[in-house]
């Protein structure tokens, strides 16, 4: 063959061969990613949160049935539920699992050491052994929490600090977590120097609360601290409801629980951390390991007060406090 026409026929192999490596090309691999919330998926506030995972996916370039699928599951506060999906999940091999936080997180702990796991809102993972430390995980999950369990301490404080006659405080708290455990014993270390007794109340049932908050109430000087949890969120009005009907003060973690009628909340955004865990999920797709990527702590905590509920319970707000507040209500 003459050199000419060996050239001649390279080039039009190549010519030939083109249109399918541009389409190879162009038809990158589908990525998997799977999501496990103990919500239910109908939950406004849910929603919201799940939205800003979904917006921070698509601003980094990740788009539901073009590059990347996400099974989602959603056990509606049911332990054994949760569990189940977490399994499921794990079954599916998805190349990353993103998770709300201790309600979930330790289910897929158990179910896998291996498939690479987000949560956004798991609180005091060094102390729920979920990674060796902040700076470097070591496993195979990494995060963002929320705050650590030492805050259950300061919303004792400003429990206090807006009713200094408060004596007794009922803790809601869901004991089969490692944060309703852990806030437990964070306050409870601290109660003796505010001059508090404590009463553990394990949420389970709407109207299991309803009878323990009836039988403290009925004795003076009691208010009540509710901690994070999944049952916290699905039955957020009704524990705001009973707290004004048995005239509780109240101090809660997140925002949109004073917004609904709470006396007080002091926490972090945990929209943002959904947002942000978009991020590191995006990060582990294109490559990185969770071992390498470091547990993010929020870099600030808004203190909420509700003035009108407070009115309400005849407290009068002092000013030192309102003057830290990020938002007043009116």
């Amino acid at each position: 063959m003459k050199r000419r026409e060996f050239i001649s026929l390279l080039g039009g192999a190549a010519t030939a061969t083109w249109p399918l490596a541009a389409r190879a090309q162009q038809r990158k691999p589908m990525r998997r990613i799977g999501a496990l919330m103990p919500w239910t998926a109908s939950d406004p506030q849910v929603q919201t949160r799940y939205a800003a995972f979904l917006q921070g996916l698509q601003q980094l370039g990740w788009t539901v049935g073009t590059n990347v699928e996400i099974d989602s599951r959603w056990s509606a506060g049911n332990e054994g539920g949760t569990r189940r999906h977490a399994a499921e999940l794990v079954a599916l091999v998805p190349d990353v699992i993103f998770a709300s936080g201790s309600a979930t997180v330790g289910p897929l702990l158990r179910a896998t050491r291996t498939v690479p796991i987000v949560f956004a809102t798991a609180p005091d993972p060094v102390g729920a052994g979920y990674v060796e430390s902040l700076a470097r995980p070591g496993g195979n999950i990494t995060g963002f929490t929320p705050f650590e369990y030492g805050i259950g301490a300061k919303w004792l404080e400003l429990l206090k600090q807006v009713l200094p006659s408060v004596t007794r405080v009922a803790i809601l708290r869901d004991p089969a977590i490692t944060a309703g455990i852990g806030l437990w014993g964070a306050i409870q270390s601290v109660a003796p120097a505010f001059g508090v007794e404590l009463r553990p109340v394990d949420v389970s049932d709407v109207s299991g609360i309803e009878r323990d908050l009836m039988a403290f109430a009925r004795r003076p000087n009691g208010g009540l601290i509710l901690t994070g949890s999944a049952f916290a969120i699905m039955h957020r009005d009704q524990i705001i409801a009973l707290a004004a009907r048995h005239r509780l003060p109240a101090v809660y973690y997140e925002r949109y629980f004073a917004a609904a009628g709470g006396l007080m909340s002091y926490g972090s955004d945990s929209t943002d951390a959904f947002r942000l865990a978009a991020g590191y999920v995006d990060r582990i797709l294109k490559g990185e390991k969770p071992a390498d990527l470091r547990v993010q702590a929020p870099t600030k905590y808004e203190l909420v007060i509700n003035l009108k509920t407070a009115k309400a319970l005849s407290i009068d707000v002092p000013a030192t406090l309102l003057a830290r507040a990020d938002e007043v209500i009116e």
